[in-house]
């Protein structure tokens, strides 16, 4: 199995819910439901690979408070390098609604301080060479955004792949942000995008065509997917070729971070090179089991049974 590594923003996550409908101002409601638990991007991946056995590092930073140190203790000797910032924490509230979605309010804290010498003091490019780095929280961490370039350097100077996810911009898709997206995916091997994400970098309604034109703009042998929820997910493979699964029906319990899941079985299905077919299967399988079970589970993907034909 190649080796694999995430890179990015890890934070607590505080869901609370389902609240229907939304309260007036100065009052109080009770809900059901309320899980303290790591969350951010990266550390919705690293989550699911740690559950699922998958070998891996994670650059991430943490803020000097007790959620720091919370975090921390979650990921064990994988943190032990992280750096520390003066700052605190950053902190997301999830307020989930009965149709699955959600509300997040989120402080800026700790993250817009992660750098590249912060990846540089967990990763070791010569044990990642041949391997594949997952990309995430482009927008939330300011410092190392700036650097992106010396960081696709790199990656290159050690053969890694990048496997990018933006996450959502926190002013939404202006022209600037979709540019700047398209400058990294430029430089990625590996496209993890969802279907609004996807069709708006495009410019393209159909989901399909837009990954079709997004694969155009990547390095020769990259690979586009797209992730559309229950709809399942396609991808554009390095050969050209549509692959497309379903989503198996399942009863929502939460969302939230669902394509971040999604990305962790799908590139460790990869990293012991799968076909596209099976990788897709175990994130849309992977994915759902963790939105539809609580406590939160991921199953197992090497149980997984393939179709008979």
């Amino acid at each position: 199995m190649r080796p694999l590594a995430v890179i990015g923003n890890v934070n607590v996550d505080l869901i609370l819910g389902p609240a229907a409908p939304w309260p007036k101002a100065g009052t109080e409601i009770i809900v059901d439901h309320d899980e303290l638990r790591v969350g951010g991007s990266a550390g919705n991946s690293a989550l699911a690979w740690q559950a699922l056995g998958v070998e891996f590092e994670i650059a991430a930073n943490i803020g000097s408070d007790q959620f720091g140190r919370w975090l921390a203790e979650a990921f064990g000797h994988r943190s032990a390098k992280w750096p520390v910032r003066p700052e605190q924490t950053t902190l997301s509230v999830g307020i989930t609604h009965p149709d699955g979605e959600r509300t997040f309010f989120t402080t800026r804290g700790h993250l817009p301080r992660f750098s590249l010498a912060d990846v540089f003091a967990v990763i070791d490019g010569e044990k990642l060479r041949g391997g594949c780095a997952l990309l995430c929280g482009g927008f939330l961490t300011d410092d190392l955004t700036r650097q992106y370039d010396a960081f696709f350097d790199w990656a290159e100077s050690h053969d890694i792949a990048v496997a990018l996810d933006t996450g959502w911009p926190l002013d939404g898709w202006t022209e600037q942000n979709c540019a700047a997206t398209r400058a990294w995916l430029s430089r990625s091997r590996i496209a993890l995008l969802n279907e609004v994400e996807s069709t708006t970098l495009a410019g393209i309604a159909d989901p399909i065509e837009a990954a079709r034109h997004i694969s155009s703009h990547m390095p020769q042998g990259a690979i586009v997917v797209v992730k559309r929820g229950p709809d399942g997910a396609i991808a554009i493979g390095a050969d050209g070729q549509l692959a497309t699964v379903t989503a198996p029906i399942v009863a929502v319990v939460d969302t939230i971070g669902a394509g971040d899941v999604f990305n962790a079985a799908f590139l460790a299905a990869l990293a012991k090179d799968e076909p596209l077919i099976s990788c897709l299967r175990a994130g849309t399988e992977v994915a759902s089991r963790a939105i539809s079970t609580l406590p939160r589970s991921y199953g197992d993907p090497t149980s997984r049974q393939e179709p008979q034909s």
